[in-house]
């Protein structure tokens, strides 16, 4: 044995694996936070007169312009169009669609975040998991078989960070781990 093998033995953890187990962490935790606040995304419209050669013109020409806004206002958890099927679908019961559509964005923030800043990772990657799994359900239910597909992607990298938690050195709660 050489002396880079000796070293190599003697490491307590694989870089490479760490480093991927914390990119795959924070793509994951940025998912859930970014798709939890555009639930707060609407737009707001504003007009202003044209100018003509530096003067405004007289015609009562206006310019629109839209720009994008979060606000509390704006929540939807479950987007518009797809609220309507949903209450169309007769396995999924109207209250349980309003509990859903206002705990859906406060979710995602939530796993999100603590999934970023490594709060108990196991637990939060399976209530990740979970919830995607409910996004999945409805989708199905809704034969939005696109989303499914995508949703599935999520669940894969999910189960791969739960498969590799042994490699993630870098978490706030590491005693928990079981």
């Amino acid at each position: 044995m050489n002396q880079e093998q000796t070293t190599e033995s003697k490491l307590p953890c694989d870089l490479g694996a760490t480093l991927g187990v914390l990119l795959l962490r924070i793509w994951l935790a940025m998912r859930a936070i970014l798709s939890g606040v555009e639930k707060y995304a609407g737009t707001s419209t504003s007009s202003s007169p044209v100018s003509i050669d530096g003067a405004v013109n007289s015609y009562g020409l206006t310019d629109a312009t839209s720009v994008k806004v979060y606000t509390l206002a704006n929540y939807h958890g479950v987007p518009k169009a797809l609220y309507d099927k949903f209450l169309a679908e007769p396995l999924i019961p109207d209250w349980g669609l309003k509990i859903y559509d206002l705990i859906l964005g406060p979710a995602f923030i939530a796993l999100g975040i603590a999934l970023l800043i490594g709060f108990a990772t196991r637990f939060t990657l399976f209530a990740m998991g979970l919830l995607y799994t409910s996004l999945t359900v409805g989708l199905i239910l809704i034969n939005e078989s696109s989303g499914v597909a995508w949703l599935a992607i999520h669940i894969a990298l999910i189960a791969l960070m739960l498969f590799q938690t042994n490699h993630n050195k870098l978490e706030l709660t590491g005693k928990w781990k079981m």
